[in-house]
């Protein structure tokens, strides 16, 4: 009950603060308000984009391996491109050995980009699709599923057949009335049939998606093109078995591919094993900073707010210096004083909580509606927003209120 009782008259009281300096109070607010709007904004942009780059890394497989030219995470000016330059891309003899000699790989499959080109269904014409070929275990090392259709046959694969599987999208320019499957295609002068459709994986930061891609057998490309060329980045991707970590696969291709390049003990690399842990630490880093500065521009906002809250506070105690002399030669207790202000102070810091949480949200659906993304509007930052609000409450409260609780009621009553 007396929690209740000095919950309703710090109300009252902040109220009638709020009521009554309604300028002094905006411009004090609107420091909380813009902290607390920060701090969250900063915190859910941020797990947003680390989100999405999150599962573009995640369709890269956890317990995948690729086997470049090229490693990642490269940069700078100490970069030594010019030494990765002189190295050879993955060969089909590099495949073929892996094939027959790794122990702890489920799939093993050989890639290669083809570039963009212009894919025709009869009058229809879809012009930047990303044309790709690989071998058969491409199913297995990456991750992907059917809007219909299905995959290369393994005869299919190994005879280099006509046939092709497609994105959601080209099948969506090609064939807007449906029906892709079994069409013939024209692709790099060749008639191909379409066996299965992609399923929509929508807009990818990265730009690691299917919807634009038609994926073709690797046999099949091998007539076609000289997919060994250093133009066609040609890798290959080795996904390890259940139960196998990725280092102890990384481990057993670092040993195969220096025996079958015959590099001698000592001597450096001529390959890149590259792996989804470098760009998620890289991710963890520059998220980490992101946090880091966002928290930093949305604490000296609230500090700004802080300090405008206690100025409002020093002003109501010394408003309402005669009611304190009053409480007090009626009985009420220091403690009782010191909680109604100290309470007045975490409502009006949490009212600008609420306030810059509300703009958050209105935000996130305004990008959500105008971007397409999914905006990430997590608990966790909500109750950092609001538990820092309320911290900034109390810290910016206690001083004033307990000036209040120590006014003598005497010379309080006296001041008017």
């Amino acid at each position: 009950m007396l929690f209740l009782k000095l919950l309703r008259e710090s109300f009252l009281f902040a109220n009638d603060s709020l009521r009554g300096n309604k300028l002094r109070t905006f411009l004090s607010l609107l420091g909380v308000t813009i902290g607390i709007f920060t701090i969250i904004f900063v915190f859910s942009a941020v797990d947003t984009l680390k989100n999405n780059l999150q599962n573009s890394v995640n369709k890269l497989g956890s317990n995948s391996i690729y086997i470049q030219k090229w490693p990642w995470g490269g940069g700078g000016d100490d970069f030594p491109w010019w030494k990765y330059m002189q190295r050879p891309v993955p060969k089909l003899r590099d495949f073929d050995a892996l094939q027959h000699l790794s122990t702890t790989a489920l799939g093993i499959s050989y890639e290669v980009s083809i570039d963009n080109r212009t894919v025709k269904y009869q009058s229809n014409t879809v012009s930047g699709a990303q044309i790709d070929a690989a071998s058969q275990d491409h199913d297995i090392t990456w991750n992907f599923d059917f809007s219909e259709g299905r995959y290369f046959t393994n005869m299919e694969s190994r005879a280099g057949s006509p046939v092709t599987i497609i994105g959601y999208d080209i099948a969506h320019d090609l064939f807007p009335d449906g029906g892709a499957i079994d069409k013939q295609l024209k692709i790099m002068g060749r008639y191909v049939k379409v066996v299965g459709v992609f399923k929509k994986e929508g807009n990818d930061i990265l730009g690691i998606s299917t919807d634009k891609e038609i994926l073709l057998p690797l046999n099949f490309a091998k007539d076609v093109i000289d997919f060994q060329n250093d133009n066609y980045g040609p890798q290959i991707v080795v996904r390890g078995k259940p139960g196998i970590g990725v280092d102890e696969v990384e481990s057993e291709l670092k040993g195969l591919m220096r025996s079958i390049h015959r590099i001698k003990p000592g001597a450096e690399d001529d390959f890149s094993l590259n792996k989804t842990t470098i760009i998620s630490n890289q991710l963890d880093v520059v998220f980490g900073i992101l946090h880091t500065v966002g928290l930093i521009i949305g604490l000296f906002s609230i500090l700004v707010g802080g300090f405008g809250i206690a100025n409002i506070m020093f002003v109501s105690v010394k408003e309402r210096t005669n009611i304190i002399g009053i409480q007090k030669s009626l009985g009420a207790k220091s403690y009782f004083i010191l909680l109604q202000f100290l309470i007045e102070a975490i409502f009006l810091c949490l009212m600008g909580g609420v306030m810059g949480l509300a703009l958050v949200y209105l935000l996130t659906l305004a990008v959500s509606a105008a971007a397409d993304l999914k905006i990430v509007l997590d608990i966790k930052n909500i109750i950092i927003g609001i538990g820092t609000s309320f911290i900034i409450g109390v810290i910016s409260g206690i001083i004033p209120a307990w000036f209040a609780a120590k006014l003598d009621p005497v010379e309080a009553i006296r001041s008017n």
